[in-house]
């Protein structure tokens, strides 16, 4: 009884199908219409698909995923949703950028049924609509930017249409999820230019990289000229305190020489035969400078008598002996004053 019922309620339904007028279709219409499934009163409807029911030419319900059952002459499936992610292909079009560029532009669109009943009875062809939407969504965004900005802000610019989609699509329960740019076609004028642009711009990177290396170097060089220069003029000033603490050092030393051999020459002249001995170096002296006198320089002087060395000796010891006496004299003279300034405090 079952299987008759199905049998005679197919055929009514081919029936209905052939003597309604067909209407002009477009290819996405085909494709909703070609996929209408036949009521056979059991019905298995396929997961993340949604099948809209109408009985007697009014909606009833929607199908869930799974068993169902129809009434055969009364209920039809009129509309079959498919809740997957559904991709669609924006054809090519031409838009003009603020700059007044034309673009040839197109993209891809990602989008998604929610409410299956809006998307049956809220507009004629969703996938058309929304195609039709996202194209003279492009167009104006695409107006409101410079040529440079649309290369720079494709993610600003895909979310913006997004956004836009996604406000007049909420009548027809599809969402928008996403929006990607392919292809962007430029004059090829203006692409010459911009090829131009971008050598220039290298040009000047690598002029403004090679006057920065060049700056680098003369600074690298006047700082190592001036590390030198410091270096060299340390070295010379530790040379001259070196020097100088060395001379320093010499004239102590022979100041210091000097002292002793004073003070071992009047210790010897106190002692017995110091005359004698004191003569006979003055003797010596005398004798070495009168050989050394020609060597010196081309002037000679020549004492009165050169052959009387005793005369020399005894005139050099007359010197010595008148100093001696008038040394002591010196002395005393030194001590009075010292002790009157102390007595007068």
């Amino acid at each position: 009884m079952l299987r008759t019922l199905c049998r005679t309620g197919g055929a009514l339904l081919q029936q209905t199908q052939r003597a309604a007028p067909r209407l002009m279709v477009t290819p996405a219409q085909q494709r909703w219409a070609s996929s209408l499934p036949m009521n056979t009163v059991v019905l298995f409807v396929p997961q993340q698909e949604a099948w809209v029911v109408e009985r007697m030419g009014r909606f009833h319900r929607i199908l869930e995923p799974g068993l169902n059952f129809l009434i055969p002459l009364l209920d039809r499936v009129r509309y079959v949703q498919s809740l997957k992610e559904i991709v669609i292909d924006v054809p090519e079009q031409s838009a003009v950028s603020l700059d007044n560029v034309t673009l040839q532009i197109d993209g891809v669109l990602y989008l998604r049924i929610l409410d299956p009943f809006k998307a049956s009875y809220g507009v004629e062809d969703p996938e058309y609509a929304v195609t039709q939407l996202a194209q003279t969504t492009m167009r104006s965004e695409l107006g409101k930017l410079t040529l440079d900005k649309v290369f720079r802000e494709r993610e600003s610019l895909n979310s913006n249409i997004v956004h836009s989609i996604n406000q007049a699509s909420d009548e027809w329960g599809i969402r928008c999820l996403r929006y990607e740019i392919k292809d962007i076609h430029v004059p090829p004028r203006v692409k010459e230019s911009m090829q131009m642009q971008v050598e220039a711009e290298r040009k000047k990177r690598a002029t403004v990289l090679e006057s920065e290396g060049t700056r680098e170097a003369d600074i690298n060089v006047a700082e190592g000229h001036k590390q030198a220069q410091i270096l060299a003029s340390e070295g010379q000033k530790a040379e001259q305190i070196n020097k100088a603490s060395g001379e320093a050092q010499a004239i102590l030393a022979k100041a210091e020489a000097k002292a002793k051999a004073i003070s071992m020459l009047s210790a010897a002249l106190t002692e017995q035969n110091g005359d004698a001995a004191a003569s006979l170096s003055v003797a010596e002296q005398y004798v070495s400078a009168f050989s050394n006198l020609a060597k010196e320089s081309n002037t000679i002087l020549l004492p009165t008598s050169p052959g009387d060395i005793s005369g020399m000796v005894t005139q050099a010891m007359t010197i010595y002996g008148a100093l001696a006496k008038s040394s002591p004299k010196v002395m005393a003279e030194k001590k009075s004053d010292n002790s009157g300034s102390q007595s007068s405090q």
